[in-house]
This record gives C-alpha cells, sequence and structure tokens, in this order.
C-alpha cells in the first residue's frame, strides 16, 4: 500500500476512534456539515482567516493552573489532536498556530503536523519559536523545510525577557535568520512597550503576535505598577486596552491572542460574544485573532467559527 494511502487510513481509523472516545467522555459530537470559510485577511503573499486555530490546550499549557493542564493533557491525545484540527478546517478556520518544540518523540508538534498533513490537511501553519529553536537558530532552515510554515514567530516570553534585559539585538538577529530561510518573520510579546520600541527602531518582523494581558510581568514590575502582585500570572482588566491601542499604532498585521484570558472570560456565552466582538472591534481591519479550543465539554470549534462569522458578517 503506497505511503501517503496508508498514513491516510490510519488517520481516519484513528479519527473515528477519537469520535467514540469523545462520545464517551460526554464530548459535543462533531458535527459533519463543512461550514464556509470564515472572512480572510492578507498576511503577506498568503490569505489567513481572521480566526485562527491556537496550539495551547493541545499541549497542556492552560495558563491556569496544573489541574487545567493536565485535563488538556489527558484529552488531548494524538487521536483527539487530529480530530479538533480537522473540525477546525470543516468550521471554516484555515490557519493553524502552533509551537515548535521536538519533545517529546513521538508527540511533539512537529509529529502532529506531519500526522495531520498525511491525513489530508490543509490549514496554513503559523510556527511560534519555542525554546529548542529560541537557543539554536540555526535550526530555522530544517524547521522551514519539515514543517512548511508560511512565518515563524519569535518566542512571546523569550522576546519580553531580552527586551526586559535589553538584549534586543538577538531578537532581531532571529528576525534575520527566519528571513534568510525564505519565509515571514514575527515577534510575538504580552509587552505592549514591546511594540513601541520595534515600531521606533524599525524593526524587520513582517508581523506580531500580541498578547492582550501582559502575563510575563515580573512581581516587581506588578508591584511598582499596582502596589501588589497578582497570585500568579498577571492578567490585569485594561491590559485588553493597552495592547489594542499598540495594535492600533502599527500597519503590520497583528495576530491577537489570549482573547478570552487564559479562560477568564467564559462565564456565560453572553460574555463570550461580548469579549471577542470588543477584540475585533479594537484591532485593525487587517489583523486576526488566535484562540485555543478544547472539545470536552462542547464543541467550542463550531461556536467560536459560528461567533466570529455572526460578528464579521
Amino acid at each position: 500500500m503506497p505511503q501517503s494511502r496508508r498514513a491516510f487510513l490510519q488517520a481516519a481509523g484513528a479519527l473515528q476512534a477519537a469520535a467514540a472516545v469523545a462520545s464517551a467522555q460526554g464530548a459535543a459530537p462533531v458535527q459533519p456539515q463543512r461550514q464556509p470559510q470564515l472572512p480572510t485577511v492578507d498576511f503577506g503573499p498568503h490569505r489567513i482567516t481572521r480566526m485562527i486555530i491556537g496550539s495551547n490546550p493541545l499541549y497542556g499549557y492552560s495558563h491556569f493552573n496544573r489541574w487545567l493542564d493536565a485535563h488538556y493533557k489527558e484529552y488531548f491525545t494524538r487521536e483527539q489532536k487530529l480530530r479538533l484540527l480537522f473540525h477546525a478546517e470543516e468550521m471554516g478556520i484555515n490557519t493553524w498556530q502552533v509551537h515548535y518544540n521536538d519533545q517529546p518523540a513521538g508527540d511533539s508538534p512537529l509529529d502532529d503536523y506531519k500526522r495531520y498533513r498525511a491525513a489530508g490537511g490543509k490549514m496554513n501553519l503559523i510556527v511560534l519559536a519555542d525554546f529548542a529553536l529560541m537557543k539554536d537558530y540555526k535550526l530555522v532552515p530544517e524547521v522551514v523545510k519539515t514543517m512548511q510554515p508560511i512565518s515563524i514567530g519569535h518566542h512571546g516570553g523569550v522576546t519580553d525577557n531580552k527586551f526586559r534585559d535589553g538584549n534586543k539585538q538577538s531578537i532581531r538577529d532571529f528576525l534575520k535568520a527566519v528571513h534568510d530561510a525564505g519565509v515571514m518573520a514575527g515577534v510575538s510579546t504580552h509587552n505592549p512597550a514591546v511594540v513601541d520600541v520595534a515600531e521606533s527602531e524599525g524593526w524587520e518582523n513582517d508581523y506580531y503576535m500580541t498578547c492582550l494581558y501582559r502575563l510575563s510581568r515580573t512581581v516587581e514590575e506588578s508591584r511598582a505598577e499596582f502596589g501588589e502582585a497578582a497570585l500568579g500570572e498577571s492578567f490585569m482588566e485594561r491590559d485588553p486596552e493597552r495592547m489594542f491601542k499598540m495594535i492600533r499604532l502599527t500597519k503590520k498585521p497583528c495576530l491577537a491572542f489570549k482573547v478570552m484570558g487564559a479562560g477568564r472570560n467564559i462565564e456565560t456565552p453572553q460574555h463570550v460574544e461580548q469579549v471577542v466582538r470588543t477584540a475585533y472591534a479594537s484591532i485593525k481591519p487587517g489583523d486576526a485573532l488566535i484562540v485555543g479550543m478544547y472539545g470536552r465539554f462542547k464543541d467550542e470549534a463550531a461556536e467560536n467559527t459560528a461567533l466570529a462569522r455572526k460578528i464579521l458578517g
């Protein structure tokens, strides 16, 4: 049997198994009806949907607590990850933002990407460089070769740390390495000041990934700004408006993330709609949102894309 067909049949069987698992766990059933593609915007030479599926839940990063991390890791088996990616594609999303991370072997984003492509997945890939790639820029051409992304972004937490330490040139060196490999280069950050400085200094990035919450504040920075520190990561109620201001001030495309505050803004459907509606109204017409999705308790891919379609017309 040809390798491509074998991989497809294996993935199809895995998806059927995943559906059975999801049903047993009480997850909402996958709706088979394919939806029209969501509205798209220019992203360099590409067209991307204004809602992008993120990767944090798939790899156990909740930015909430370790118990939710554990739930994500338990739920997102290889089969469930494929199931969600194909379902998001069916619901009209054409772009997946994923971390680059080569560990653990067999279950890394690179492995998932290969399984997804082998099974016929067609979404664009936006890579966010994780820590291995941050340490060795020589890996960039290999990532471009193996994952075929349309862009690679400098990791936000690393960006913020280097900016704090005054090591801005290292970020620009990374952007050059990505451009030399032939794809678009981005800067991810949680700090609006990074966007401000990058714009004023003419950094070579093609786009930004802009977190709506400055969760990378140190305890000392929080106390200096607010007189107290948050318990855990810093999610402050007026952080989104501070980042929205910087998003509107740059002409470069911005991919806004942590739209729902890593699960802190999902109490009611009305609340979710208000948050998403505010986000789309506050970014530029050429920008997009990155949204993490889960599927254990409801069909978030269908709900989120329906909401985006309603708001964007």
